[in-house]
């Protein structure tokens, strides 16, 4: 480890860019802790204020964790997500750099219970008595992530041998014409019972964020109801708002 004392960069982002480079070694991202900073700051030849400046940086950001006694180490960021990414979770993943993989892909004709006849604003015509019901298990880097449930209002003229490893509202589109404009969001939080544990690879009683919306067309028409279970350390939501 080493900085340039005669460079005209500040110390304190010297070592902070030294940290992060530190931090793409293979023993750190699996848990090593980092050298104490007395030693570092040793090594380096400046001050331990200089070293705290920088490891208090990437703890702000997320990419340490430090406690006390132990020592600091890294952290296993959770992805990212904005909420206008929502038209395509594997093409948001794709621009973050990560390869989506699908753990389990199954699609079935089902009877609409109560709850999701009034989302989809389905009368219990003869051709609303069953539709198409999506369920898929994704994830990345080996790991599922998220476990959504899919249901599709008769217009989209999807059936249940539909290739769904395809993008979604290309698909829409390409069967019916429909184009998808609004989505109306919810989101909560609960606790992993058996089933989404089991299916997740996490703890009964983990944290599981809940993203459930309706897709319509231009004209308000109900195109898919839709409930994702995202494990939540392996996401997290931005949101930004502006003013008016």
């Amino acid at each position: 480890m080493k900085i340039d004392h005669d460079s005209p960069i500040p110390l304190h982002f010297q070592v902070e860019q030294l940290l992060r480079d530190m931090l793409k070694e293979a023993r750190y991202r699996e848990g090593e802790l980092l050298p104490p900073e007395a030693k570092m700051a040793e090594q380096l030849a400046v001050s331990r204020n200089t070293v705290r400046a920088a490891i208090s940086r990437l703890v702000q950001e997320g990419c340490l964790e430090r406690k006390a006694g132990l020592g600091t180490r890294h952290v296993k960021q959770a992805i990212k997500s904005n909420l206008s990414g929502w038209p395509s979770f594997s093409r948001e993943m794709k621009q973050k750099g990560v390869t989506v993989e699908v753990f389990s892909l199954s699609s079935e004709m089902v009877r609409p219970d109560a709850s999701v006849m009034a989302r989809l604003r389905l009368k219990g015509s003869p051709s609303e008595e069953h539709i198409v019901k999506m369920s898929r298990v994704r994830g990345y880097g080996g790991v599922p992530a998220v476990y959504s449930q899919s249901w599709f209002h008769p217009r989209t003229k999807l059936t249940a041998s539909e290739n769904f490893a395809r993008p979604l509202y290309d698909l829409i589109h390409e069967a019916s014409g429909i184009s998808v404009v609004y989505s109306k969001e919810n989101i909560s939080a609960v606790v992993a019972d058996d089933d989404l544990a089991e299916l997740l690879h996490c703890q009964h009683g983990d944290p599981i964020l809940v993203r459930e919306r309706v897709v319509k067309t231009a004209a308000k028409q109900e195109v898919e109801y839709n409930i994702n279970y995202y494990r939540a350390d392996r996401f997290t939501y931005g949101l930004t708002l502006q003013a008016s």
